[in-house]
């Protein structure tokens, strides 16, 4: 691989905008285009950026190393596949796909053409669940909040393979055990898919989770309380902060952990071309992602199951 990468960014949309930007800021990296179905999208974010505007992923993905794909999730399949029988490493924004075939397919083609596939689980990336991890030991009981106003995209999933697949994927990294059990209940309110959804996880090991999404909140949350023996983690992606709960003697001690803030967008895409210059095992592989999606389908299922039973 030379010192230069070539990267292609499929996907002019809010996300696919931040990946070009966070491109450019990387020595290294050469923007060879953006692609967009909007042409006057495409355009606009290519003269920003000083490079290349495309209309059809197929010309631009064979003159880069790398390509990110930003594009809606029922696309990711066909555009991942291409770039990857191209022998480009691939970035695809979460969830790998919104089929688990299909992901399956992405990592068997990846490992036949030995490039990096790496997916958008930026939460992983992020400098307060970097520092809470650290120590993280045995939970017993975690709670996850994540809810956003109307987004008006990724309209074509549910929200639970929109936003709750952020903190399915945290607690599949956290908790070493079996999900025995899943109750999950769901609305769609403005999609036809469900638009609010909870969750509760058992695991084989006696741990609960509690996963509530929503994107027709009027707030921004995103949160994660993690309660361990005598301990428990308070810790808000949204802002980076992290504080630790200690129970000493009769009362309570609350310390926050020291947390150096960074843009977690950047430093996933930064990771995922340091694997690809040093042919290194990505932060979270198509592995990690599709068993994250394994989950993320269980739970759409069981209450899509439960709402059939009530209409």
């Amino acid at each position: 691989m030379p010192h230069e990468l070539k990267v292609a960014v499929i996907g002019c949309g809010r996300l696919g905008s931040i990946h070009t930007r966070v491109y450019t800021e990387i020595p290294y990296i050469r923007l060879v285009g953006v692609c967009d179905i909007d042409a006057v999208r495409a355009e606009q974010l290519a003269q920003t950026h000083h490079t290349q505007a495309f209309t059809d992923y197929k010309t631009l993905i064979p003159q880069a190393d790398i390509v990110s794909i930003a594009t809606p999730t029922s696309t990711h399949f066909e555009v991942a596949k291409f770039a990857i029988a191209h022998k480009k490493h691939v970035l695809i924004e979460k969830p790998i796909t919104n089929d688990l075939r299909q992901a399956r397919k992405l990592i068997r083609l990846a490992r036949r053409f030995r490039v990096i596939l790496q997916v958008g689980h930026v939460e992983r990336f992020n400098s307060a669940f970097i520092a809470a991890q650290k120590i993280v030991h045995q939970p017993r009981f975690i709670e996850c909040h994540r809810l956003s106003p109307f987004p008006n995209r990724s309209l074509d999933i549910g929200v639970v393979f929109d936003l709750m697949i952020h903190d399915i994927d945290i607690i599949l990294g956290l908790i070493q055990s079996k999900i025995t059990h899943i109750d999950a209940v769901g609305v769609n309110v403005l999609t036809p898919f469900e638009d609010i959804a909870n969750v509760r996880l058992h695991f084989r090991n006696g741990c609960i989770v509690n996963l509530t999404a929503s994107r027709i909140s009027d707030e921004v949350m995103r949160k994660i309380r993690i309660f361990l023996k005598d301990t428990y983690i308070s810790l808000d992606y949204q802002v980076q902060e992290a504080f630790v709960y200690k129970k000493e003697n009769h009362s309570i001690t609350k310390t926050a952990i020291p947390i150096e803030k960074e843009e977690p967008i950047k430093k996933e895409i930064e990771s995922f071309t340091v694997c690809v210059r040093n042919h290194r095992q990505p932060v979270v592989s198509g592995i990690e992602a599709y068993e994250a999606l394994r989950l993320a389908t269980k739970i759409t299922r069981i209450i899509r199951h439960r709402a059939a039973k009530i209409v």
